[in-house]
């Protein structure tokens, strides 16, 4: 794992590439994210900080992105009051509600306008294993749930963090900004090796398939989530 000190602050410039090729290289970056306990904060409740780094992330991209359309994307017809902060700048984090329950969250790159996104889908909690733990419904030591699990999954990730729909989409990860009491950072390393990659989890028909290899995560880590073909990809696959 790299260390604290070997990370540093992502820039703009590093997420204007489409989703694809910035996937693999937010693999063993972090995600901090600094939330109020109380949904309505007050001017002096203190943030809780929970450090995530990053193992395990998905790619997709808008329309027009790419020689092959991705009919596995939010962005797949365009811009929608859902997935608008898709078509912002590089660095902000896309929070939409899975299934009406999970909150799950997205890093926007690609230039402003091209509608690309990559799913942050597991992570190793590094620190503010409390408060992730609290979030997720248990107390330490853990009663019910692994540690590898905390955010093994992209639902649970966005409960350790934090982070909810609507309350904190768009909030930019780059400059920290305050959005509804809570900021963001995402801090990168450099470029990893034992990366794999292959079909996106859970994705209905072809875009759950080999045709769409999207999905990439760093081989071996305990954290990442178990695979699951989506609704029709096998037999598309097959």
């Amino acid at each position: 794992m790299p260390s604290q000190d070997a990370l540093r602050r992502a820039t703009r410039s590093e997420l204007s590439g489409s989703a694809v090729d910035i996937a693999p290289l937010l693999l063993g970056g972090e995600l901090r994210t600094f939330v109020p306990r109380s949904a309505v904060a007050s001017d002096d409740s203190e943030p809780v900080a929970v450090r995530l780094r990053i193992t395990e992330v998905e790619a997709y991209h808008g329309q027009g992105t790419g020689d092959v359309a991705d009919p596995g994307s939010h962005a797949r017809m365009g811009r929608t009051a859902r997935n608008a902060t898709m078509w912002g700048a590089p660095g902000h984090l896309y929070v939409y509600l899975s299934h009406g329950i999970h909150s799950c969250v997205n890093v926007v790159c690609g230039p402003e306008g091209q509608g690309d996104g990559v799913l942050l889908r597991a992570g190793e909690v590094v620190d503010g294993v409390e408060a992730a733990a609290h979030r997720r419904g248990a107390a330490l030591p853990l009663g019910g749930i692994a540690l590898r699990d905390l955010a093994r999954g992209p639902g649970r990730l966005g409960q350790a963090v934090g982070l909810r729909h609507p309350r904190h989409d768009g909030i930019d990860a780059l400059t920290g900004d305050l959005r509804e009491g809570a900021r963001a950072e995402l801090w990168l390393g450099a470029p990893r090796t034992g990366i794999a990659r292959g079909p996106r989890v859970g994705v209905a028909g072809i875009a759950g398939t080999a045709a769409f290899p999207w999905r990439f995560w760093i081989d071996g880590d305990p954290t990442v989530s178990t695979f699951r073909w989506g609704r029709g990809a096998q037999a598309v696959e097959s």
